[in-house]
């Protein structure tokens, strides 16, 4: 051993997130799969250690019928879609989030299930339904379970559950690091074309109040009439955009590297402030009525 040993402290280590903007087909299982699949490997061979893909992006998002969404929904894990992500998260030795239509019994669910280098890590069933969502899925029933991970602990939403603060809060105040966002954005009433997206200015918005990182991986393209917006996202702790947002058309890969230390340092916005521990909980429930114990961490 040298005589000249270094004591400093060991560098708190970057980890690179992806969010992959593609496209799905309605009902060609195989081919989006196969192609997202693509995605997460050229994500993998420029270091990404966490790949996001968009919401429902085996099946695709714009069912004509409840039949249809149930004949390509899947058991999880079980499930073909899943396998081969598992597969791909192993061989590359990583972590996917990706959105998937759920079947349990005769009830369907919008998930995204989360994934590790060796293999299942569980699941999450979106919580608040969008439009004709309703007509064909169940309301999540799982709450807002948080992974954790070999870099930091990783929460996950979809698509119009970040319309609603709290669960961007319970998330962070489970101890969230990052949160995988799978979705399906469109067009909001009364959107300037000259502004950015309202799901952007959300994210930016729950990132900086909650100090989290938030990786928005959206779909692109037109659906049996319905047009998706694009402009995927990669927003950091301090609210800022990292990466992205990325345009309205086109398939691409956004990248970010976060160092988790200054993330988690971003919740002090002040010496005298601090974004969860400003909290007036004499005033409301810390934990927003969930009766879910408050986490020491």
């Amino acid at each position: 051993m040298s005589s000249q040993e270094n004591t400093s402290p060991p560098s708190f280590p970057l980890i690179k997130v992806a969010s992959v903007q593609m496209e799905p087909h309605i009902g060609r299982k195989e081919e989006n799969v196969a192609r997202s699949i693509a995605f997460i490997d050229r994500a993998a061979a420029e270091g990404a250690e966490l790949v996001v893909l968009p919401e429902l992006v085996n099946s695709g998002y714009v069912f004509a019928s409840r039949a249809e969404a149930f004949a390509l929904a899947e058991v999880l894990p079980d499930g073909p879609t899943t396998q081969a992500w598992m597969a791909a998260a192993r061989r590359n030795g990583i972590h996917v989030v990706a959105g998937i239509a759920e079947r349990e019994g005769d009830r369907l669910y919008n998930s995204a299930v989360v994934i590790g280098p060796d293999g299942w890590l569980g699941v999450y069933r979106k919580l608040h339904l969008w439009g004709d969502e309703h007509l064909f899925f169940e309301a999540g029933d799982k709450g807002l379970p948080l992974f954790h991970t070999r870099w930091g602990r990783l929460g996950v939403a979809i698509c119009y559950d970040g319309w609603f603060p709290e669960v961007y809060r319970l998330l962070a105040m489970q101890g969230a690091d990052v949160v995988a966002m799978p979705t399906n954005w469109v067009p909001m009433p009364g959107q300037p074309d000259n502004r950015q997206a309202m799901a952007t200015s959300l994210a930016m918005a729950n990132a900086h109040s909650n100090a989290l990182t938030i990786v928005c991986a959206n779909r692109t393209g037109t659906e049996r009439g319905q047009l998706f917006i694009g402009q995927s996202v990669i927003i950091g702790a301090q609210g800022w955009p990292l990466a992205g947002p990325a345009p309205e058309d086109g398939e691409q890969i956004l990248y970010a590297s976060l160092n988790l230390k200054e993330s988690r340092q971003a919740r002090h916005l002040t010496p005298f402030n601090h974004v969860l521990r400003d909290r007036r909980d004499d005033l409301y429930d810390p934990m927003l009525g969930t009766g879910w114990p408050l986490p020491r961490h």
